[in-house]
């Protein structure tokens, strides 16, 4: 009898886990595109401007993390989306430099499919441009394994300034894509 109930206390555990520690990812691993920086031009005027601030957000900000240089290519109203960081340029450098601790790369290297989160897709239409990446993520119930699957920004540009931005960031979702482009250069 006691081997019994030992038995069903266990599988009420087991069953009681929330479905995602349990899941295993089925897609198949996302990977960067080869030459990511050759993604971000356009041959109307207006989408090459606003793709090229998305380049210089993407490599210089979130990769090498040169958030003295914020001031170039957001504005200082920058609406900002994600619930971890406040609107308002001081707001968004104020996160990242004094909460993530991100310092600043020297030198900057260029954007390449080995960063650990890789520009898949850039996608820009009047004046918005949305960058996809790889994220890697561990497994709920075995944080040694890990998974990929796709991150997303999204701008709304104003004369050539990132205003607003979206992500997919939920409060105590983990780590953005911020957390794992901040691991030392080597690992770029």
């Amino acid at each position: 009898m006691k081997n019994l109930l030992a038995a069903a206390a266990t599988l009420a555990v087991v069953l009681s886990m929330p479905a995602a520690a349990q899941q295993r990812a089925l897609s198949d691993p996302v990977v960067g595109h080869p030459n990511p920086e050759s993604l971000f031009t356009s041959k109307d005027k207006k989408l090459n401007t606003n793709k090229q601030a998305a380049l210089h957000i993407q490599r210089e900000l979130l990769k090498c993390h040169e958030w003295a240089r914020a001031k170039e290519w957001l504005t200082d109203a920058y609406i900002q989306h994600n619930p971890v960081a406040a609107s308002g340029l001081a707001g968004v450098v104020h996160y990242f430099v004094d909460i993530a601790k991100q310092k600043p790369l020297d030198p900057c290297p260029a954007l390449s499919a080995s960063d650990p989160n890789a520009v898949v897709a850039v996608v820009a239409e009047g004046d918005y441009v949305t960058i996809l990446t790889r994220r890697e993520l561990p497994y709920a119930d075995d944080p040694t394994k890990t998974y990929t699957t796709t991150w997303f920004d999204t701008w709304r540009f104003v004369d050539g300034k990132a205003d607003e931005h979206w992500d997919p960031m939920a409060l105590g979702a983990g780590p953005g894509p911020s957390a794992a482009a901040s691991k030392p250069a080597a690992s770029n």
